[in-house]
Parts: C-alpha cells; structure tokens; sequence
C-alpha cells in the first residue's frame, strides 16, 4: 500500500512544500537566536508559528514542515538549557497538526523536519558514526511517533551524515526525503557530488530526493546532477532567495521576488520536478503563486 507522499505525488505535480519558517519568525519579530533557531518559537512564540503553518496552508501548501529542524538534545546541551527536546519535537508536530485541522485540510501533510547535527554549512563539524546514529534515530522516531506522515530529511552537505539520517528514518517505517544542502557550482557542502550521494541514499528507498537552500540562480546544476541520478526516485527543489542569514546568522536580504522564484519553479517542474517549494527568505506569498500558477502551467 502506498504512503501518504507517494499517494499525494501520485495526484499533484507537482506537490507544493511550504516555504520558510525561520527566516519568516525572524522577520515577525520572534527571536531566532542560535543555537535553537526556529526551535526558539516553541518557546517563546508557539500561536507565532502555529499561525504561519495556516498561513502556508491557506496559500495553497500540500505540504508543512514541523519547526523540528533544531529540537535535538545536542542543540539544547550547547544552548545550556534543560533538554526538553522530547517534549518540543512533540509540541512541534501537534501544532502543525493544529493548524490542519483548524483549516479543514486534512490532505495536508506534515513533514517531520530532521536537519544535520551540527551547523549545515560546517561539515567538519559532522560528528562520528556511533553518535550520528543514535541520535539521528532518537530525533527520528520522536517525530514518527509524534504523528509526521513522513520524514524530511533536509540541508545535509554530508554523504555521511545523510546516510545515517536516512537509515535512522527508515527505521521508524515512514517515508522519508533526504535534500541535499548544495553549493552553487552544483556539489554538496561538503564537496561531494551528488552523483554518488545519491548513490548511496537509493538502497535506502527514500520516497523522493531533493536539493534545498542554494539560490534558484544556481540551484539548476544540482538538480541536473540529481536527476539523472535518480532514476525513477521522484525529485525537489526548495531554494533559498537571499544573500545571507539563516542558521549563519545576520540579517537576510532578498534578491528574488516571488514572480522571478515562479520563473525558475516553472524550468523545474517542466524538467521533472515532483515537489517544489521555498527555503530560507521565502513566504506563503512565494507558495501561493506557486499553488497558483505552477499547476496551470
């Protein structure tokens, strides 16, 4: 029987992926602070981000994705604080399963955000095997068990700490889509090519593969990479629109309007692109020409 994302990829091409959600709290006010990020809103500002969720949704979003990204027992040992992670990756899932059903919109599905974890843009950071897996395998199950329809596995510049983030989310039993943090000559941050990261993630059998968080200027040599890799694996793209910010800190600027991101979405979805959303810098009003327009092209 087919999961929930091969049955939503199966009716919608494509399928539209929220946009941002840290670099949008930042913009509202919220404190985004490092270590946690986006994570900070869960304590802080939780109706914040419960009311970004709906605003995604009611711009047209088949897909929302959890605040999860930095809700890791590692972030809250370097953030000093107690660790409540377990509490929060939890906290994290229902409010996006609020803000659903608030709407009505049971065919949204929640996308369970596991990121790198160490900084994305830091790959010799990237801790041993032993600790990749097990606490990988802890953030994954949480966010199964706490009710994502799958898993999305997103910004890793590493073969390494993919692999040990796929294998921790295929064994919880849910689909999961490892996106690859890239660079603008078309590599992993980490310099790998993404030829052979996905060489090493297709055994696992992720439900799709994308690439996220480079700027849709760029973002095209990747994909070339991706796509002929991936064979039958369906592919994404969400891009970033800025010159700087997110988890490295300082203050976004953008330089990609929401008219110019449908301009570049339309050459991926027209290249195969099966699920297409917004990274860093984008805003439901990114999504809601994409809902819009992308699927009368």
């Amino acid at each position: 029987m087919a999961g929930p994302l091969a049955t939503l990829l199966a009716s919608h091409n494509p399928a539209i992926l929220d946009g941002a959600i840290g670099t949008l709290l930042e913009q509202r006010g919220v404190d985004t602070g490092l270590p946690l990020w986006s994570a900070n809103a869960l304590l802080t500002a939780p109706d914040a981000l419960r009311r970004i969720h709906e605003e995604y949704i009611r711009a047209g979003a088949d897909i929302v994705t959890t605040a999860t990204f930095r809700t890791t027992g590692r972030t809250f040992r370097l953030a000093g604080l107690p660790d409540s992670s377990a509490e929060l990756t939890a906290y994290a899932v229902g409010i996006a399963a609020d803000a659903r059903a608030s709407l009505g919109a049971r065919g949204v599905l929640i996308a369970g955000s596991m990121g790198p974890l160490e900084d994305c843009y830091r790959p010799d950071l990237v801790p041993g095997g032993a600790v990749l897996a097990q606490e990988h395998t802890e953030h994954a199950r949480r966010l199964a068990e706490a009710g994502s329809d799958f898993l999305l596995l997103e910004t890793f510049g590493t073969i390494r700490e993919s692999l040990a983030a796929a294998s921790a989310a295929r064994g919880t039993g849910k689909e999961f889509v490892v996106s690859f943090l890239v660079t603008m000559k078309g590599t992993l941050y980490g310099g790998e090519s993404v030829k052979d990261a996905v060489a090493a993630i297709a055994p696992l059998a992720p439900a799709a593969l994308s690439v996220n968080c480079v700027s849709p200027r760029y973002v095209h040599l990747a994909l070339d990479h991706l796509r002929a890799a991936a064979g039958a694996i369906p592919t994404g793209v969400y891009a970033n629109v800025g010159l700087a910010g997110g988890e490295q800190g300082g203050t976004f600027t953008t330089d990609v309007d929401p008219e110019e991101y449908l301009s570049f979405a339309r050459r991926w979805r027209a290249e195969g692109a099966r699920i297409i959303g917004g990274c860093c810098g984008t805003s439901p009003d990114y999504i809601r020409l994409l809902a819009d327009r992308l699927r009368k092209a």
